[in-house]
């Protein structure tokens, strides 16, 4: 050990407390000036004598005896608070209030913006019916209480279930159904008796860009008024589920977002961050369900406002909706599996598809610019247009591709559309699947 390191005769080496690294004291030179320690009296300072041997100068003794009255000191202090802390009172806890809001935070442009102001536009949905009750949520459109919202969740009330609305404030309204439109999985109920309500903004899901960010309002798991964020992951999803009868896939387009949405969302608004309704929220992919609940991988659909803008209208002067007619059928297993597009089994006669051209036999690759992979797409991608509008179709790929104009024909919506699993030549499966457009065709 160095000898000028100074020690405590019971602890070793003086070490300071925040760095960890010894404290040195100077090895040759007497203190000069000292400071008293309560109760200690003053050491005597001489000039300091020769070495003798190996013996220690008396600056350094006198130094290692200030180290020792210092150790003494802090043993001492450490002692008086330890005495402090036991005889001291019960802590007495307490809140102290969050910081205010800023101004950014409820501005437009904001989720909490965005929150606040899709909130007052939601409504919770009860239908009960004989065999158990569903729940979902709903847009806002009128001050006098019709309410936008996805056909399953009130396709239980056309036979006679009971539909119960509950608006942001809290009050509850019993609600008829005023129309539905199957394929696009939407429908328009009436509150019997509502008044002051607070429309929602429709806004423009053209306008959306991949990446971003929106919010998502419902009542998932029946939590009213659940609010969850997230952002657009493509505009344009083929989404697909069973039909009500089991025999087929029922097909449509939507936005695909990873905001959360679960059971109880369906119906419910999806918002830009300037509270406009971009979407109706209408499914969500979970995976393989386990029996332990539903998997949820952050993969969300919602129906184009531009489109539920369409239908809802027409749902709100008529009372029904109409839906483009194509005029083809064919099948999710295309009977040449090389083949990437939808190969039409059969074509109507007298339809849309036959007045352009269109052959059984022949693969649609492209419904405008939108690529078509399979039969599904086809049947989405038609949805997205209008009935009598005219739409470029290509047949084909490569050098062989070709592009006709198809002016679509026009159905009134009263069931899904729907897909067969495999091909029946007049699209349907073996007999038991969803006949399109009355027994024949697409519609769309």
């Amino acid at each position: 050990m160095n000898e000028s390191q100074p020690t405590d005769p019971s602890t070793g080496p003086v070490t300071d407390a925040v760095t960890h690294q010894h404290a040195y004291f100077p090895p040759t030179q007497p203190q000069s000036v000292w400071e008293p320690h309560p109760g200690a009296a003053p050491p005597a300072l001489s000039a300091p004598e020769r070495p003798r041997g190996r013996g220690v100068t008396k600056p350094i003794v006198v130094t290692a005896l200030l180290a020792g009255l210092l150790g003494g000191a802090v043993g001492m202090g450490g002692s008086m608070l330890l005495n402090q802390d036991a005889s001291s009172s019960v802590p007495v806890l307490s809140s102290q209030p969050a910081p205010a809001a800023t101004a950014a935070d409820v501005q437009p442009g904001s989720i909490t913006y965005a929150a606040q102001v899709a909130s007052k536009s939601t409504a919770d949905i009860k239908v009960s019916m004989n065999q158990g009750t569903a729940v979902g949520s709903g847009v806002v459109l009128s001050p006098d209480g019709y309410v936008l919202t996805n056909n399953h969740v009130v396709a239980g009330a056309v036979n006679g279930g009971d539909i119960q609305v509950t608006i942001a404030d809290g009050k509850t309204y019993p609600a008829t159904v005023t129309g539905t439109s199957p394929s696009y999985d939407l429908a328009v109920i009436k509150l019997k008796g509502a008044s002051g309500l607070t429309p929602a903004t429709l806004g423009d899901s053209s306008a959306l860009q991949v990446g971003e960010q929106v919010v998502a309002v419902g009542s998932p798991e029946n939590l009213s008024n659940t609010v969850t964020s997230g952002i657009i992951s493509a505009l344009s999803r083929t989404v697909t589920a069973a039909d009500e009868s089991g025999s087929g896939v029922t097909v449509y387009n939507g936005l695909q977002t990873d905001t959360p949405i679960n059971p109880g969302n369906s119906g419910g608004p999806l918002v830009n961050l300037q509270g406009q309704v971009v979407g109706v929220n209408s499914a969500v992919d979970t995976g393989q369900a386990s029996s332990g609940g539903v998997q949820s991988f952050g993969l969300g659909f919602a129906i184009p406002i531009d489109t539920a803008k369409r239908i809802a209208n027409e749902l709100l002067q008529d009372g029904q909706a109409t839906k483009p007619v194509l005029g083809v059928s064919g099948s999710l297993a295309s009977a040449d599996q090389s083949v990437s597009g939808a190969q039409v089994s059969s074509v109507q006669q007298g339809g849309a598809a036959a007045a352009a051209g269109i052959k059984a036999g022949d693969v649609i690759t492209k419904v405008g610019d939108a690529p078509v992979s399979n039969y599904a797409d086809l049947m989405a991608q038609i949805l997205t247009h209008t009935p009598g509008e005219t739409v470029p179709i290509t047949i084909g790929s490569g050098g062989q591709a070709r592009t006709v104009s198809v002016k679509l024909g026009s159905a009134v919506d009263k069931q899904q559309t729907t897909i067969p699993e495999s091909s029946g030549g007049n699209g349907s499966s073996g007999g038991s699947g969803f006949p399109f457009g009355g027994g024949f065709g697409l519609v769309p």
